[in-house]
């Protein structure tokens, strides 16, 4: 993991079977299966919620900066906390919750590489016993809806520039048209098929091996840099809701380096349902 960009944000099995027990480090567990925590989990790892945990209930948004504080704490997470995310589906839902918590700057926020498939694949330990820790205490800043985070105007005026890339992250078929959602997501009312008008199509799960830990940079440096998408490029990436985009913002990143990369967390739910924003189509069925 050496090679990596900053590969201080990963961590293997066998350092977080080391530090199992060390107080300055909390695991995270976060899934798109909620259910999936309860059934078993690594050890002294809390569980949270993508949807209750992280969104607000009644806007389309994230929680604020007094939520996000109280939810730390709660967890007997300190601003000085190591905190290990990993879960279900190649860590799908574990950076999503990794770019959120950065959007509070977090300072130490780390990813098992392999998520919770390549500590069970290895015959790790799993409990179900819910840990219960000493309330944390957390002082976060105001949410930056700046650095990390792309809105839709922003998309718009991306479009128009040459030194910019906007890579949609779904699958082919979600990308060419032909399908408004996959099967195995939950659907969420988006009216039209296609994509960004200038998006390169990169699947969000093609920077990761069979056993869910993350591709070499000299993979991921192909996989992005054939599509265009380089580092000298102001970059956002989108899926339907933010989720599997956030993966792809991680890697480009942490593993790669790459120095302005955004979420567009409206993505796919937003623009393919606005008023007046352009699509554009593959799929001629």
């Amino acid at each position: 993991m050496a090679e990596y960009a900053h590969p201080e944000v990963l961590v293997d099995t066998a350092w977080v079977a080391d530090h199992l027990n060390d107080p300055q480090v909390r695991l995270v567990e976060s899934n798109e299966d909620i259910l999936l925590y309860n059934q078993g989990h690594i050890p002294g790892a809390v569980k949270i919620d993508w949807i209750s945990d992280l969104n607000d209930p009644v806007v389309r948004d994230y929680l604020d900066k007094e939520r996000f504080e109280q939810l730390l704490a709660a967890k007997g997470i300190s601003n000085d906390t190591t905190v290990v995310f990993y879960g279900d589906k190649n860590n799908w839902w574990a950076t999503y919750a990794f770019w959120v918590f950065k959007l509070f700057g977090h300072k130490d926020a780390r990813i098992l590489n392999g998520g919770r498939a390549k500590w069970i694949a290895e015959g790790r330990e799993l409990t179900r016993d819910v840990p219960s820790y000493p309330q944390g205490s957390y002082s976060a800043p105001e949410r930056d809806d700046a650095t990390i985070r792309a809105f839709r105007d922003e998309v718009k005026e991306h479009i128009k520039k040459n030194d910019v890339a906007l890579v949609d992250v779904r699958s082919p078929q979600e990308y060419s048209g032909e399908r408004t959602h996959m099967p195995e997501y939950p659907q969420e009312g988006t009216l039209r098929g296609g994509h960004i008008p200038t998006a390169v199509s990169i699947p969000w799960a093609q920077a990761v091996k069979e056993d869910s830990t993350f591709k070499s940079p000299e993979d991921l440096r192909e996989l992005y840099g054939s599509k265009g998408v380089t580092s000298d490029k102001d970059v956002i990436a989108y899926c339907r809701i933010g989720e599997r985009s956030s993966h792809t913002w991680f890697v480009l990143t942490y593993l790669l380096g790459y120095p302005q990369v955004r979420n567009y967390d409206g993505s796919w739910t937003e623009w393919g349902n606005g008023v007046g924003l352009p699509i554009e189509k593959t799929y001629k069925g």
